[in-house]
């Protein structure tokens, strides 16, 4: 707890006695301090010792040496002598020689005052046995007493460290009262200094923006000068020209911001006609070099006559020469990217875009027409290589190669403009693109958004082609850059050409294809001839239900069929005005044939043969989901369809009200329906009306008949005969169609009843 050196101060009680036990005392006697009574001052003017004058030596066996102790100078010194003295002797010899030896040193120093001695020696053990007992008492206690002085010498310690602390308590106490007084003294120095401190941040603040805004003041003159100065053109090959117009638009941006700022107007015209005059410098110096790479690349192409060796002259070469120009295309494409961006599509809202537009318009301008000078050659070779071909290989083969050839083309300058303006002309309908700004660019050669010559150049060859060659060239077209399967991962180059595809059958080829099925409906089907021969309705061949057809149907069959193939089904399944138009004029010659047959009278039932080929019409375009309708069953299944419409239970109310109140079957549609009124929307619910009269027609004329002939009425057939010629007219026309014909039979037989019923409850209410 305490360091050793605070133990120090406890007295050892045993140490003090130790040396006066182990203290031997000389054989003669010491000098007394003491003026002798008979005026002898040294001790050595003394007896000589008493074993010199008895003439012997000492041994163990005899007395001790006779010694004069020390003269006490007072009674208590006599008393520690004496006691000394004793000590001394009882340690000197053994117990049992110590009291021969005291009889022997009495008896040979004879002494005459006996009484004495015995009175000296009775006070000497009296001493010897106190000091004894004070040294036991002294033993027994020396722990506890060293504990005492220990703990009294702690108590004094921490007496001292309680009268420090008390001491530090109240310096500190005068401390913090001292301090309090200074923070109140102070306080007011403390809130003017704050104050100031705010003041200064405040100044701060306003000298960064007073020199914040003279930045864009001054800012005027350093652009001034650098654009005015002694070949300013150089400045296109450097950063400086990128750093400078932006400097110059965030200007301008600051100015149109502080309206209320002095000289605001002046400024900003200033430094819009810097704009354009940075922007002016850059188109001149992309013009200059553009010529300088085209003149140089021209005289090598004309020297070359292979065409992989101009086509490596005419991309590779020049995409070499032109990245070389140091910080020019950095500059042109830092420029473009202000007024579009990476894909084309016009950048945020602006009120200079339409500056940087207008600028990038004129090098998008100056570019295609340079490339277009150069390629010139080029592109009149493959014109005529593709005529060549399309006499000397079929017509759909050189067309095939001629696009892939095309789109190959335009694919490469499509890269090369991306690494030039770094953007991507991607199909945008904004009139804010850069496919829609390029597409005013008309040149000689195609590029993405000029396709013009690509696709009259397939036009041309086209014109005179057969609809076949024609179907088979837009069908391949859609098929072979369709868009890929979901487990396909589609490549750059695959999407570019995909929307190669997709802009020339858009834009030329798919108006191109409904104009040619237009003039072949025209010349096969509406002014075909229409012969006598071809209204009778022969027997079907095999159980196919289009052989007895007529042949002006099989055309317009083939036609759905062949452009079905040409186009997707989002084109020509709903609404297609080509699917319309073949319709329509099917059914016209259809009715026209209808009126030559009840002309003739050639043997041919009119309502079946419109029946017949009406069915194959609706049953063609169920089958090719044209007229947004699903197939249903794989022959004839749009009869089924039809015939729901016409379910027994509607019969006998249909045939009721039809003879009871006289009026027309058709009276839902309020009029008959016709070829001149079917429209586009509704074509394949009006076919399906025309469709059903023709059945109405016929189940009505044949029920009448065979009521006429189970009545025995005068002129009417045997019912026998007239079955016979009616299973012998649905066997010629649905031959292998049983279905149809049992569903035809019964249609008849209920209209033959419905008929009947109607005529009795007439003759009923004529009775009554």
């Amino acid at each position: 707890m305490y360091e050793d050196s605070w133990y120090s101060f406890v007295p050892d009680v045993a140490s003090k006695t130790q040396p006066l036990q182990s203290q031997s005392l000389p054989h003669g006697r010491t000098e007394s301090r003491l003026q002798q009574p008979n005026g002898i001052a040294r001790a050595q003017d003394s007896l000589a010792p008493l074993s010199q004058a008895l003439g012997h030596g000492s041994s163990s066996e005899s007395p001790p040496e006779p010694q004069v102790p020390r003269r006490a100078a007072s009674f208590p010194c006599l008393h520690r002598v004496a006691s000394t003295q004793l000590t001394r002797d009882g340690a000197s010899c053994a117990p049992g020689h110590i009291e021969r030896g005291r009889t022997r040193l009495f008896e040979a120093l004879m002494l005459q005052h006996q009484g004495s001695m015995a009175r000296l020696v009775g006070a000497d053990e009296v001493a010897r046995d106190e000091l004894a007992n004070e040294t036991l008492l002294l033993a027994s206690q020396q722990q506890y007493l060293h504990q005492q002085d220990q703990l009294a010498l702690t108590e004094r310690h921490l007496d001292g460290l309680i009268e420090e602390a008390n001491a530090a308590l109240a310096l500190l106490t005068s401390l913090s009262t001292s301090f309090q007084s200074v923070q109140s003294q102070t306080s007011s120095f403390q809130s003017q200094c704050q104050d100031i401190i705010s003041e200064q941040h405040r100044l701060e603040k306003l000298v960064d923006q007073v020199g914040t805004d003279l930045h864009y003041y001054a800012y005027l003159d350093i652009a001034t000068r650098r654009l005015n100065a002694p070949g300013a053109s150089r400045l296109v090959e450097s950063a400086d020209l990128g750093d400078l117009i932006e400097n110059i638009d965030a200007c301008i941006h600051f100015m149109d911001s502080h309206d209320s700022y002095r000289e605001r107007d002046s400024y900003l015209a200033r430094y819009n006609a810097l704009l354009a005059k940075a922007l002016h410098l850059l188109d001149h110096g992309f013009t200059a070099h553009l010529n300088k790479v085209s003149l140089e690349l021209s005289r090598q192409m004309d020297t070359l006559k292979s065409s992989s060796a101009r086509h490596a002259l005419a991309y590779g070469r020049f995409e070499e020469i032109m990245s070389g120009s140091f910080y020019l295309l950095p500059n042109i494409q830092k420029t473009v990217r202000c007024a579009y961006d990476e894909y084309g599509r016009p950048a945020e809202a602006s009120p200079r875009r339409d500056v940087y537009a207008n600028s990038a318009l004129a090098m998008f301008r100056t570019y295609l027409q340079t490339r277009d000078r150069d390629l010139k050659a080029m592109t009149q070779h493959e014109m005529d290589e593709f005529q060549k071909e399309c006499k000397t290989l079929s017509i759909e083969t050189a067309c095939r190669n001629y696009i892939k050839q095309s789109f190959e083309k335009i694919d490469d300058e499509d890269v090369l403009f991306f690494k030039i303006f770094s953007v991507e002309p991607t199909w945008n309908n904004s009139p804010d693109s850069v496919l829609q700004a390029i597409r005013t660019v008309h040149t000689s050669m195609v590029h993405r958004g000029h396709l013009i010559p690509l696709a009259n150049c397939i036009q041309s060859s086209l014109n005179n082609a057969k609809i076949e060659a024609i179907c088979s060239v837009v069908g391949w077209l859609a098929s072979e850059y369709t868009v890929p399967e979901l487990d396909e991962e589609e490549s750059p180059t695959s999407r570019r050409f995909r929307e190669y595809a997709a802009r020339l059958l858009v834009d030329h080829l798919w108006t191109f294809t409904d104009n040619a099925f237009a003039t072949e409906i025209t010349k096969s089907i509406t002014k075909a001839p229409l012969t006598d021969g071809s209204l009778k309705m022969e027997p079907a061949v095999g159980g196919v239900a289009s052989s007895n057809a007529h042949p002006l149907v099989n055309k317009a069959i083939d036609l759905l069929a062949m452009f079905d193939r040409a186009m997707p089904k989002e084109r020509s399944a709903k609404n297609s005005p080509v699917v319309f138009s073949i319709v329509r004029e099917t059914i016209h010659v259809l009715q026209r044939a209808e009126s030559r047959i009840n002309s003739l009278h050639n043997g041919t039932d009119g309502d079946l043969f419109m029946v017949k080929n009406l069915l194959i019409i609706k049953n063609e375009l169920v089958s090719l989901e044209i007229g947004d309708i699903r197939s249903q069953a794989p022959s004839m299944q749009h009869f089924g369809h039809i015939w729901d419409r016409l379910s027994p239970q509607n019969w006998m109310s249909f045939f009721s009200g039809l003879v009871s109140a006289g009026g027309s079957l058709w009276a839902r549609s309020g009029s008959s329906v016709t070829a001149k009124t079917l429209t586009a929307e509704d074509m394949s619910e009006q076919l399906d009306e025309l469709l059903r009269q023709s059945i109405y027609a016929f189940t009505k004329r044949w029920g009448s008949l065979m009521n006429d002939s189970r009545s025995h009425k005068a002129g009417s057939k045997p019912i026998a005969k007239l079955e016979t010629e009616l299973e012998a007219i649905l066997d010629a026309a649905f031959n292998g169609q049983p279905e149809v014909v049992s569903k035809l039979k019964e249609a008849i037989e209920l209209n033959a009843q419905a008929q009947s019923n109607a005529q009795d409850e007439k003759r009923g209410a004529k009775r009554y």
